[in-house]
């Protein structure tokens, strides 16, 4: 089946000669677009053209992150003006707090993928409309918002605006949901009912969640919703509240909770994330347990032609297939590695080194261990997690035998104090004698920096305070160049790690924060001292026979190419089909299962468990019996089941089958349980209804459940 996908990212990370990126997100979207050219899928994607970028980091003599936001001027880029029929820019505009702000419209061809990205420097905008896209994350929340309605409204009417017409819509993140506003706006235009509209984008729509903590997803006063949007509330077809209800967390508006309440299907980046994630929605809606919250895992991969050094792919060239690189996700293809002569690995790899050294002009030896640590400086990533017990690290990089260094790179959002206070007092450590050279910390991470420390390092580390790295996949990088990972059994590591592919620390459940960094401090230095340092150093069989377990078991399965296949089977696919259902015949499933909502969100007052009777029927099974007051909804409009804890964190269902009507609006169910009664109390076991539908994306899309 063909399928085109709208991808809607607020940064893409394709190269550092188009800076429109901060991190991981960013690279991971690139990657994304990368893989979707590579594999032929019909992609398109929509961004934003930040002309200041993120920003450019100094650091001062003391330590301090300074900011810089040098202009990129659009000739200085790889893009192209998208023109009209008479060879003039084209644009689009955006409501944006009662007046109009027009966007010019860039493209950037990634093979066949094009990216087009959205400007708002355009003559017919005042001076300060113009500088609302020239920061990436620049800003108040008023800069986000505005920026938000340009990717979401602004994007959607870009889309038009080139004549494409997708299938899938494709939320990166939660910035981009307002897309879901904007197309209720386009079949309201239609004459086409709020609801009916809601049903059909929803069917048509998949969201990416990234971020495992609530501060973390973006939410606006309802203040700021009126100001910016109040005069597009009336255009949907509804009420302000009816269009606020689609975003509310308490007295917010919440994007992400706008994200999940229009799309059929939600990912998170790993499987580790997945049940985060489930935890987090499961604090919106309590009545679904969060072992039945929808959210599918696909975790994040890299594409790895972009991020494989030069002198690994001239070796990879001659020991694998031919094809290998248009076969990256098959592992029979890296079960050659293992052949490959230990010496040609070490060789490889030491010209990556020294390369690195080289370009980035290190203080170090090839002949040193050297340890990667390089991404977003946030508290949550426990850069200082090393340095906890400052006598034992002193002895592990004062050896004179066996020589150490740490290298350190990322950036700090401007905003972000703590954050900034981590490089202050890494660089401060840095200048000490008994770290000089052992403690580097290298300025202005990007993607050029990055190709040499994933390449370059001999084992990367990685210590986030579990689980709030929802996936990464820096290591998933390093991997490829045979660089060794050593990290918290977080994120994407959780599902990689084998035992002989790298080093893990557990990352544990311990009862304070402080308890946990103690924990996970201690088993980073023994790992260090007891196996990394001694392997390296007196064992090179057995650290070359490392770094071919990890490219062999790692590569194949954490690629972009793996990524976007499971996007393409359990996400594109099953939505574009569903939302070519639901608007085939004038809308007409659209239009059914809004009805439906409708009726059973009126009639819901009505339901109520009355009556629940459990009775042994043999040694192991017992008979279930319950009364059930549905009202006016129809007994095949619900499922009445069971439900109970497995006692292994997992949940267990049983349905319960109608047996006959009492009265008008009462029902009878009954059904089996495996289990003795005192079975029953122990697993917390009880009884729920839930209206069902053979037209809805899961079985909670309703969030509607009532307890007995």
């Amino acid at each position: 089946m063909e399928a085109k996908i709208a991808y809607f990212s607020a940064e893409f990370g394709i190269d550092t000669s188009l800076p429109i990126y901060s991190g991981g997100l960013g690279v991971l979207a690139g990657d994304h677009v990368k893989a979707a050219n590579d594999l032929g899928v019909p992609l398109i994607a929509v961004g934003i053209l930040y002309r200041k970028g993120y920003f450019q980091q100094g650091i001062d003599g003391m330590g301090n992150q300074q900011a810089f936001y040098p202009e990129h001027k659009p000739e200085d880029l790889p893009i192209q003006p998208v023109l009209d029929e008479k060879g003039q820019p084209k644009a689009v505009s955006v409501p944006i707090a009662g007046r109009t702000v027009f966007l010019k419209i860039w493209r950037a061809d990634v093979g066949h993928v094009p990216v087009y990205l959205l400007d708002a420097h355009n003559e017919r905008n005042d001076k300060e409309d113009q500088g609302l896209t020239n920061h990436l994350y620049g800003g108040n929340t008023d800069t986000r918002i505005a920026q938000e309605i340009i990717l979401g409204i602004g994007g959607v009417r870009c889309i038009r605006a080139v004549g494409e017409e997708p299938d899938v819509w494709h939320m990166n993140e939660g910035h981009s949901a307002f897309m879901a506003l904007e197309r209720i706006r386009e079949y309201s235009a239609q004459g086409i009912p709020f609801e009916t509209a809601i049903e059909a984008v929803k069917a048509s729509t998949v969201f990416t969640t990234h971020t495992p903590v609530p501060a973390g997803h973006d939410h606006f006063s309802f203040e700021q919703m009126d100001r910016y949007l109040g005069e597009f509330y009336w255009q949907l077809g509804t009420t302000r509240e009816n269009v606020l209800e689609l975003g509310r967390i308490e007295d917010r508006f919440n994007m992400t909770r706008l994200a999940v309440n229009m799309a059929c299907k939600v990912n998170g980046v790993s499987k580790l994330h997945a049940e985060v994630t489930k935890e987090l929605f499961h604090q919106w809606t309590p009545s679904i347990p969060k072992q039945h919250i929808p959210v599918v895992p696909i975790t994040n991969g890299i594409h790895t032609k972009t991020w494989l050094s030069k002198r690994m792919a001239e070796m990879y060239d001659r020991y694998l297939s031919p094809d290998w690189k248009n076969r990256i996700a098959e592992k029979k293809i890296w079960d050659r590695v293992k052949s490959i002569p230990d010496e040609e690995v070490w060789q490889a790899h030491q010209q990556a080194k020294r390369e690195m050294i080289e370009e980035l002009d290190l203080p170090i030896s090839e002949t040193t261990l050297t340890i990667g640590f390089a991404r977003r400086f946030a508290t949550y990533k426990r850069a200082l997690l090393l340095f906890r017990d400052m006598a034992r690290l002193e002895q592990i990089l004062g050896h004179l035998e066996r020589p150490v260094a740490f290298l350190f790179a990322g950036k700090a959002h401007p905003a972000d104090a703590p954050g900034q206070e981590l490089i202050r007092q890494i660089w401060k450590l840095s200048q000490e004698d008994r770290f000089k050279n052992r403690i580097i910390l290298l300025e202005n991470y990007d993607m050029a920096k990055a190709k040499y420390l994933i390449s370059g390092v001999d084992v990367w580390l990685n210590t986030p305070l579990k689980p709030m790295e929802a996936s990464g996949t820096s290591g998933q990088k390093a991997a490829v160049n045979g660089v060794i990972n050593f990290s918290v059994l977080d994120g994407w590591w959780a599902e990689g790690y084998n035992g002989e592919n790298g080093w893990a620390i557990d990352g544990g459940s311990h009862e304070s924060l402080e308890k946990q960094d103690q924990a996970d401090s201690e088993e980073l230095y023994r790992l260090l001292e007891e196996e990394i340092l001694p392997m390296y150093y007196h064992d090179q069989p057995s650290w070359i026979k490392r770094m071919k377990d990890s490219i062999q078991t790692l590569t194949p399965v954490f690629s972009t190419s793996c990524m976007l296949a499971e996007y393409w089977g359990k996400l594109y696919i099953p939505t574009a089909i569903r939302g070519r259902r639901f608007t085939e015949n004038g809308l007409d499933v659209a239009a059914r299962v809004a009805s439906y909502k409708k009726f059973i969100r009126e009639q819901w007052h009505h339901v109520d468990i009355q009556q629940a009777d459990l009775s042994p029927t043999s040694l192991n099974i017992s008979a279930v019996h319950c009364k059930v007051r549905l009202g006016p909804i129809w007994h095949k409009d619900v499922r009445v089941e069971a439900v109970g804890h497995n006692g292994t964190n997992g949940l267990w269902r049983k349905e319960l089958q109608m047996v006959k009507e009492l009265d008008q609006g009462y029902y009878l169910y009954a059904g089996s349980f495996n289990g003795a009664i005192e079975d029953w109390n122990q697993a917390g076991a009880n009884i729920r209804v839930l209206p069902i539908s053979q037209d809805f994306s899961h079985d909670f899309e309703m969030e509607l459940v009532k307890w007995g």
